[in-house]
């Protein structure tokens, strides 16, 4: 019997390498167009996006305004339909086992639910239950609680067959609001003590490799 039979997954950066195999390049090349000269660093990008956060980096750092804002992300929804982030090693495992044990994936996450299905079909040959993603109405977003209200309310799992697994901090609001437990996913983020620092203590329980994960779901 699984641990956790309902698996609440972020996608970026807890099962794809977005920032570093697709976020950052694109935003490289953003910058070169709307602020020649300015750069960034692959390290300080995805602190940047970590604390204080994307937004607000881009405000604070670049001044960006919000019409330029909006044009970036409209570039980077055209780019990411022609650059599929990798996986993490390991986590194709983790989703396959979990669905062949009998349990449900579900995804949470601020990325568009085509890329997502999208990403899980070309590296897993499986598709989420469901996927409540940047598509929904903004008060339904992450950090609401709503997805993992819905999920409850639609398959009735208790708090106790649940598990958020995210590596950022919006998810934390979230899986607090309604009691359910969370993981963080610090497998891309070994690099960056201090953000392993704060994720730790901010969550139930913390993995610094997918294969700790594994273990943790299924022995």
């Amino acid at each position: 019997m699984l641990k956790y039979p309902c698996l609440v997954l972020d996608h970026d950066d807890t099962v794809v390498q977005s920032e570093a195999t697709v976020n950052y390049p694109f935003f490289v090349e953003f910058l070169k167009e709307y602020r020649p000269g300015a750069t960034i660093t692959e390290h300080e990008y995805i602190s940047g996006c970590f604390n204080p956060g994307y937004g607000q980096m881009c405000r604070q750092r670049f001044g960006f305004t919000d019409e330029e804002l909006l044009i970036e992300y409209t570039g980077w929804k055209e780019y990411i339909r022609h650059h599929i982030p990798a996986p993490y090693p390991g986590i194709g495992q983790i989703l396959r086992r979990h669905k062949k044990s009998g349990g449900k994936i579900f995804v949470v996450s601020m990325s568009a639910q085509e890329n997502i299905i999208r990403d899980y079909r070309e590296h897993f040959g499986i598709v989420p239950d469901e996927v409540y993603g940047w598509d929904l109405a903004p008060e339904h977003r992450k950090p609401s609680p709503w997805a993992l209200q819905q999920i409850m309310a639609k398959y009735g799992y208790t708090l106790e067959q649940m598990l958020v697994v995210d590596d950022m901090k919006a998810a934390v609001p979230m899986a607090r609001a309604v009691g359910c437990p969370i993981a963080f996913a610090g497998w891309g983020r070994v690099e960056f003590p201090e953000i392993i620092e704060e994720m730790t203590g901010l969550c139930d329980f913390a993995f610094d490799s997918t294969e700790k994960l594994e273990k943790f779901l299924f022995d």
